[in-house]
């Protein structure tokens, strides 16, 4: 196997510190646990969202989950899982998973960051705007499933119907 030369990269301005910026601009709850982590909560339209960010000097990243405040019973998880199949299908960026020990669904992306400068304000936002999109978005194709008894089908067909107009 080959040996990759890695170059170790000092960045100019530390990634969750652009996201302590973020979270101060828009008055969200936050805790800097370290210069490696940061938990911050920030209310959606469903639900409040636990957003939890990582930096991983070692791989030059910075990984992102952003958590519902949802269980997934274990009864619902094949169904879960079938739609996160049919999600994860439909997005750009980043996926959607099921911590397995809680029962959570969360959206979760990593950002490498080896051979720049560091983040720049605007992709840390975009980061942080897309995740939330796509909690909004989905949402209730998770309560559909766990709740509503849907199938994944039903659900995903339920939570992508726009709607037109006013009323």
């Amino acid at each position: 196997m080959t040996n990759l030369n890695i170059a170790q990269t000092k960045h100019s301005s530390h990634p969750l510190d652009i996201i302590e910026r973020i979270v101060d601009d828009n008055d969200w709850i936050s805790d800097r646990r370290s210069d490696q982590e940061m938990a911050v909560q920030v209310p959606g339209h469903w639900c409040d969202y636990s957003m939890f960010f990582a930096w991983n000097d070692a791989a030059d990243a910075i990984h992102f989950t952003c958590a519902f405040d949802m269980r997934v019973p274990a009864e619902c998880r094949d169904k879960v899982h079938e739609l996160l199949v049919m999600i994860n299908e439909k997005l750009w960026l980043g996926h959607f998973g099921v911590w397995d020990d809680e029962g959570l669904p969360m959206y979760r992306h990593a950002l490498p960051l080896r051979g720049t400068d560091g983040p720049s304000q605007g992709q840390m936002e975009d980061m942080v705007e897309t995740a939330l999109m796509e909690c909004e978005r989905f949402y209730p194709a998770f309560q559909y499933v766990i709740w509503g008894g849907k199938s994944a089908i039903d659900s995903i067909a339920a939570a992508m119907v726009d709607t037109v107009g006013e009323a």
